[in-house]
């Protein structure tokens, strides 16, 4: 008897259902990651083996590098009531535009007086201004300031401490840190981290 020999039909795959994954995940991974900001000013941080991410929220940096020091929060909640609060301090206010612009600054790194100016440059034109960092001296006690205020705002807002950390160049001359960790210490702030490279790959704060 002839056998019969049945048709072959070629295999569908409905890529649909993957597709969508695929491109949920991908938004996913957009809307929370993280865009890495640019130094101030070049900075070689000394390498670390310890791992520890750097928190979004409540978390500010003193940038030290060329001699100058650098401050900068994360939140931007937290940068418009620490701005608020200076402007109380130096007798001068910032308008609702002003103050949604600093919030956008990653890192400030003028003297106060110029920081209306400062706010008022397209991002382009602030990466290209010549900041001659934020005084650090026991007169002005600028950076003082700035530490002080951005404590008070993160208990205020959100009920807990600021955390700190403290990122110099590997090269930075020792009195610049000295400086730094003498007005924390001021404030009786003993605790804070030192932003490390860990390895060959990212930044990770050390304890």
């Amino acid at each position: 008897m002839a056998r019969i020999k049945v048709p072959r039909k070629s295999t569908a795959i409905d890529m649909t259902a993957m597709c969508d994954v695929a491109f949920l995940l991908l938004t996913f991974f957009i809307m929370t990651a993280k865009v890495r900001t640019e130094d101030p000013v070049p900075i070689d941080v000394p390498k670390s083996s310890i791992q520890q991410p750097i928190p979004e929220n409540d978390f500010a940096t003193i940038s030290v590098g060329s001699q100058k020091a650098f401050f900068g929060m994360e939140g931007v909640d937290l940068r418009k009531q620490t701005l608020t609060q200076m402007g109380e301090l130096y007798k001068t206010t910032f308008t609702p535009d002003e103050l949604n612009r600093f919030s956008t600054i990653t890192s400030i790194g003028v003297p106060f007086n110029q920081i209306h100016q400062f706010i008022a440059l397209s991002a382009d034109d602030q990466k290209k201004y010549n900041k001659p960092g934020i005084p650090r001296d026991s007169v002005s006690n600028e950076l003082f300031n700035w530490i002080r205020e951005a404590r008070k705002a993160t208990v205020a807002l959100h009920n807990v401490q600021l955390r700190i950390a403290i990122k110099g160049d590997s090269k930075e001359e020792y009195p610049v840190i000295k400086d730094v960790i003498g007005i924390l210490q001021k404030q009786k702030v003993n605790k804070f981290s030192l932003i490390t490279n860990l390895g060959g790959g990212g930044t990770a704060p050390k304890k």
